[in-house]
């Protein structure tokens, strides 16, 4: 891999989704179709989903699959990682073209989805990361989503789309620090049994 970091501007996540259902096939199928990828670059295999481009648009295209995936009221859980500045990344950067509009913002704000967060902020080759963090993390209070710090991690709940968010804000925060290369963790639940008291 090379160490030149093509565009630099290019936000990409993989993901894996688990619908805990027997259709759970129908329901990643079903929500792939649902969301409009065109303004991102992705590619889905037997593992995960890669997509990749403006980081508006990488947000909004992951935050309307759960969404799309969720709604059906089975527990999903989806687990991510985002990043930005990885050095060689820069196959689709023609995406970075597209118009900011976010195509799936309007009917994913229509869908009121509780949800539980844990994630992790990884700011690279800074020695002041942990000021990064904890900015992040204070955001995430003012924000009214921050539930708590967990180990390796930190916690958020409430409705789905104010904790996206607060995760977006928080890896747009840091990709604005010093740090030359963003990584952010996270796994997402919804519909959990655990949250209505069964165990």
């Amino acid at each position: 891999m090379s160490n030149f970091c093509g565009t630099s501007e290019i936000t990409g996540a993989r993901f894996s989704i688990y619908p805990m259902a027997d259709n759970f096939v129908e329901i990643i199928l079903t929500a792939l179709e649902e969301v409009d990828t065109s303004k991102v670059w992705m590619e889905t295999d037997d593992v995960s989903t890669c997509v990749r481009g403006r980081s508006e648009h990488v947000f909004d295209v992951v935050k309307a699959i759960f969404l799309a995936s969720a709604k059906t009221g089975n527990h999903v859980v989806l687990q991510a990682t985002f990043s930005n500045g990885c050095p060689g990344d820069s196959a689709g950067d023609v995406y970075l073209t597209e118009s900011p509009e976010r195509v799936n913002e309007e009917k994913s704000s229509q869908i009121n989805q509780e949800v539980a967060v844990q994630f992790a902020l990884y700011p690279m080759g800074i020695p002041s990361y942990m000021n990064v963090i904890v900015d992040q993390v204070k955001l995430a209070e003012k924000q009214g989503t921050f539930t708590k710090g967990v180990h390796y991690a930190s916690r958020l709940d409430g409705d789905a789309n104010a904790v996206f968010q607060t995760l977006e804000d928080a890896f747009g925060g840091a990709h604005d620090s010093d740090s030359t290369h963003i990584v952010m963790t996270m796994v997402i639940s919804a519909n959990s049994p655990s949250k209505k008291g069964n165990r």
